[in-house]
C-alpha cells in the first residue's frame, strides 16, 4: 500500500480545561475526497487546522503529505491548499489580483503565473469576472474565487474547511463537480461539512462527535454497519403518532417529510415495530413503504447513542 497523504494517530487538541478534540486517528489515501463530518463545535474544524500546521497538537501525530505537522508546520503549509468558509479573499482587489497575489504568496515562478492564472480562470468560469472586485461577487463567485486561489499553486493536498456554508443550492452542486474534476486529475482532497447530501459525495467519511471519531468508512459502509431499517408512514393522526413513536426507545428516529412520517429502527423490524407501537392509540397507518437508510440516519442514530 502506497504512503498515505495524511497519517494521523491519536491526535488531541486541550485549550486549557476544554478538549476540542480527542484520540483522532484516520488515513486519507491519494485522489481521495475524503469527508469530515459532523455537527457545529464537534472539533471538525480543529482537526483541520492541526493537519494543516496552523496548530499544534497537545498530543499524538500527525504526518501530511509527508512532513509531520509538529516538526514541519512550514513545509506542510507549502505544499496544500487551504480554503475556508470564509473565502480569505481581499474584497478590494479584482479577481485577477487576488489570483496574482496567491500565485506570489504561494511561490508560483514568475514565468509559469500567467499560464497557471489564465488556466484557472478558464476552469473557474471567471473569464468575464477577471477586473471584478472580490467584495462585489455573489457568493457562489466568492467560492469559485476561493477555490482557485487554493489551488493556484497545483498543490497535491487540498483542505477545504466547510466551504459550501451559506451558498445556494445550484453553486453548491457546480462546486462539487469541480471537487471531484480536481480530485480526477489526482490532488486529494479533504472536506469537512454538517451538510449530510454532501457527505454522500464524499469517497470517504470520518463521523466526529464531541472531539471524538465515531466511525470511517464509505458512506455505504457507514450507513450498512448501523443495522437500520427505515419505513416511511402515511397516517391518519400525525401528532399522536409523532408524540408515540419519537420517545420510544426502540425508535431511532421519527421525522416529518411533508405528508410523511419517516421512522428508522436499528437491528429490529421497523413496520413491526411501529404497529406494535401505535397499537391501543387512535392511529390508523394508511400506507407503509420501505426507505432507504441513508448518512444522515446513520448519524443521527450515532450521536444519539453517543449523548
Amino acid at each position: 500500500m502506497s504512503e498515505p497523504v495524511v497519517l494521523a494517530e491519536h491526535l488531541e487538541r486541550r485549550f486549557g480545561d476544554l478538549v476540542a478534540v480527542r484520540d483522532v486517528s484516520l488515513r486519507v489515501e491519494k485522489g481521495e475526497v475524503f469527508g469530515v463530518l459532523g455537527p457545529n463545535g464537534a472539533g471538525k474544524s480543529t482537526t483541520i487546522r492541526m493537519l494543516c500546521g496552523l496548530l499544534d497538537p497537545s498530543g499524538g501525530k500527525a504526518t501530511v503529505v509527508g512532513y509531520d505537522v509538529a516538526r514541519e508546520p512550514e513545509k506542510v503549509k507549502q505544499n496544500i491548499g487551504y480554503m475556508t468558509q470564509r473565502f480569505s479573499l481581499y474584497e478590494d482587489l479584482s479577481v485577477i489580483e487576488n489570483l496574482d497575489f496567491y500565485a506570489a504568496i504561494y511561490g508560483v515562478p514568475r514565468k509559469q503565473r500567467r499560464r497557471r492564472l489564465d488556466e484557472v480562470i478558464a476552469t473557474t468560469g471567471l473569464e468575464d469576472r477577471r477586473k471584478q472586485l472580490a467584495g462585489t461577487l455573489s457568493g457562489g463567485w466568492k467560492q469559485r474565487l476561493a477555490l482557485a486561489c487554493s489551488t493556484i499553486h497545483e498543490p497535491p493536498l487540498l483542505f477545504l474547511d466547510e466551504p459550501t456554508a451559506g451558498v445556494d443550492p445550484v453553486s453548491r452542486r457546480a462546486f462539487w463537480e469541480r471537487i471531484h474534476a480536481i480530485a480526477s486529475e489526482g490532488t486529494t482532497i479533504v472536506v469537512t461539512t454538517h451538510y449530510m447530501d454532501e457527505a454522500e459525495r464524499c469517497h470517504r467519511l470520518a463521523f466526529i462527535f464531541k472531539g471524538g471519531v465515531l466511525d470511517i468508512g464509505t458512506p455505504e459502509q457507514v450507513v450498512e454497519r448501523r443495522k437500520l431499517e427505515v419505513i416511511e408512514l402515511e397516517v391518519d393522526d400525525v401528532r399522536v403518532a409523532t408524540e408515540v413513536l419519537e420517545h420510544a426507545p426502540e425508535i431511532e428516529e421519527c421525522a416529518h417529510f411533508g405528508h410523511i412520517l419517516r421512522v428508522a429502527t436499528r437491528d429490529r423490524d421497523a413496520l413491526d415495530t411501529v404497529k406494535g407501537l401505535l397499537e391501543g392509540h387512535p392511529v390508523q397507518i394508511r400506507s407503509a413503504n420501505p426507505g432507504r437508510p441513508n448518512v444522515e440516519d446513520a448519524f443521527v442514530s450515532m450521536v444519539r447513542e453517543a449523548s
